[in-house]
């Protein structure tokens, strides 16, 4: 017998969000760690706020829709307040009743600015790694660092010289820019969108971007990231960056190593791994003059070729922030918000890796 279709606005629902989330749903365990994370950063968030006036947004919310944003590639905020309106799953992770109202998407961003000029996105992540710790998920000897580029918002037509005083607007919405003749370098030129992105390219066959250079350093046992930053592109960032984040993890008496790639072999990172007691299994570079400054002393030993294997993992991760995450191309301008959400991004991406684990069922 066929059924009938009857349209049926109910005007009350005796139910709470809880019962229409699956028990085992993938949202469940991150939750339970994210909730887990907030409470421990409850002290530093009431330094934030006055404690006088008109209630904002929570910021234990503020950071739980931040996350949702990255977790379903949701690629802005007038997008994510829509999708939270509507959806039960979301407003399940955020705490939210069915009839709870929902803030606007302005109100949402002016909040999200008080956030981003703090460093909670970095106390974020160490409150999460302190849970994979407690799991015993961390490695804490052996390490892989790499860097990447991230796409700049600004447009090359955007790059000009600094000393272009045409202060004339180009006519048409979408005007074209001829280059022929002009010799485009950081030096002499600048993007008026967003002046901290730099012309950079990933090798000589590679078209220039206005661009970023992202860091990573990850542990090598599950591959979860320890620490992230966002810098200015050069030929030097790659490596200097390198050297600041490997020094976090280099305290105490027992010797790590780094697994990194050729772009490491040279003669003064590997001599300052040296100095910081951590054994560097970069990836030897015989095409570079002088040859590799990795000798038989560090490439005989087993635990070379472990590194070598276990280092590509990084990979994974930035193959993970470009797609899921939604930062092949950063919708930010400015290194410091960008930073501020690449590392927002880094903790989600381990707050799936430690739910793949198996290690949360709640």
């Amino acid at each position: 017998m066929r059924g009938l279709e009857q349209q049926s606005d109910a005007l009350f629902v005796y139910l709470s969000p809880e019962s229409f989330v699956p028990k085992d749903h993938p949202l469940r365990p991150i939750r339970h760690m994210v909730d887990a994370a907030l409470e421990n950063l409850s002290p530093v968030f009431s330094k934030m706020y006055s404690h006088t006036g008109r209630p904002s947004i929570p910021p234990e919310r503020l950071l739980k829709a931040m996350l949702l944003q990255v977790l379903y590639s949701i690629p802005s905020n007038v997008k994510l307040v829509e999708q939270i309106h509507f959806s039960i799953l979301f407003r399940w992770f955020l705490g939210l009743g069915l009839d709870d109202p929902v803030w606007d998407n302005s109100s949402f961003s002016t909040n999200q600015e008080r956030l981003i000029e703090t460093d909670v996105a970095t106390q974020f992540l160490e409150a999460v790694l302190d849970q994979a710790k407690c799991k015993k998920l961390l490695s804490k000897d052996h390490f892989s660092v790499d860097g990447t580029l991230i796409q700049s918002w600004a447009s090359i037509k955007s790059f000009k010289s600094r000393d272009d005083d045409d202060g004339q607007p180009p006519a048409g919405k979408n005007p074209g820019r001829d280059f022929q003749g002009e010799k485009l370098s950081n030096e002499t030129h600048a993007s008026t969108t967003d002046p901290e992105a730099k012309l950079y390219r990933k090798g000589i066959n590679h078209e220039p971007r206005l661009s970023f250079a992202a860091h990573l350093l990850t542990e090598n046992r599950h591959g979860l990231v320890m620490a992230s930053r966002v810098t200015i592109a050069d030929g030097f960032a790659e490596r200097e960056t390198a050297k600041s984040l490997i020094a976090k993890v280099a305290s105490g008496t027992r010797r790590k190593t780094i697994a990194a790639d050729r772009n490491y072999d040279t003669h003064d990172f590997v001599r300052t791994m040296r100095a910081l007691k951590v054994t560097p299994h970069v990836t030897q570079n015989h095409k570079k003059k002088g040859g590799s400054s990795i000798d038989g002393r560090t490439t005989r030993h087993d635990g070379y070729g472990v590194s070598q294997t276990f280092r590509k993992r990084i990979e994974e991760v930035f193959g993970w922030l470009k797609t899921v995450g939604l930062f092949r191309k950063t919708r930010y301008r400015g290194v410091r918000k960008i930073d501020w959400h690449f590392t927002l991004a880094v903790t989600a991406y381990n707050l799936v890796r430690m739910r793949n684990l198996g290690v949360y069922t709640t």
